[in-house]
C-alpha cells in the first residue's frame, strides 16, 4: 500500500489531481492523472479552500481510463463530513505567550459545539497541548517534560 501525495504544493503536470468531490458523506470520487494508483493506496490531497489542511483517502477501487492516456478514476473513503467548514483561529501559548494562527475543518451541520472539540484536535496534530483551559506550545512542552 503505497501513499501518493497530490497537495497543490507538490503540484506536477504528470502527477495531478483534475477532480476530488464526495459522493455521500465519507466516500469520495477522486480523478487523476499519473502515480499509478492501487486499490489500497492512500490518497493526500488538499482542502480546497485551505491553505494547508489535507484529506487522507483510502483507495477502495480504481479505473483506468483509455484517453486520456495515464488518467485514472477512483473510488476512495475518508473522513465524514456532511457539510465541511475550514475555519481560522489563533491560540497564544500560556508559558511563553507565543501565538499562532491555524486552520481547522469542522462539520458545521454538527454546530457551534463541535468547534472546539475540532480545533483541539488540530492543536494535537500540531504539537501544541491543552491542559485545564490552557494551551502550551511544542518548545514549552519540551522544557516542562
Amino acid at each position: 500500500m503505497a501513499l501518493h501525495d497530490f497537495r497543490y504544493t507538490l503540484l506536477s503536470p504528470q502527477h495531478t489531481l483534475t477532480e476530488c468531490r464526495a459522493l455521500v458523506p465519507g466516500r469520495y470520487q477522486v480523478t487523476g492523472n499519473g502515480g499509478a494508483i492501487q486499490n489500497g493506496d492512500t490518497l493526500l490531497v488538499t482542502l480546497k479552500g485551505s491553505r494547508e489542511l489535507t484529506l487522507r483517502l483510502e483507495v477502495e477501487k480504481v479505473r483506468r481510463l483509455i484517453n486520456p492516456p495515464g488518467q485514472w478514476v477512483a473510488v476512495a473513503t475518508g473522513p465524514v463530513f456532511r457539510e465541511l467548514a475550514i475555519l481560522n483561529w489563533q491560540v497564544t501559548c500560556d508559558s511563553c505567550a507565543t501565538q499562532m494562527d491555524f486552520e481547522f475543518a469542522v462539520d458545521a451541520a454538527l454546530g457551534e459545539k463541535a468547534r472546539p472539540a475540532a480545533a483541539d484536535a488540530r492543536l494535537q496534530e500540531l504539537g501544541w497541548h491543552g491542559r485545564n483551559g490552557q494551551h502550551l506550545c511544542p518548545r514549552c512542552m519540551e522544557k516542562s517534560a
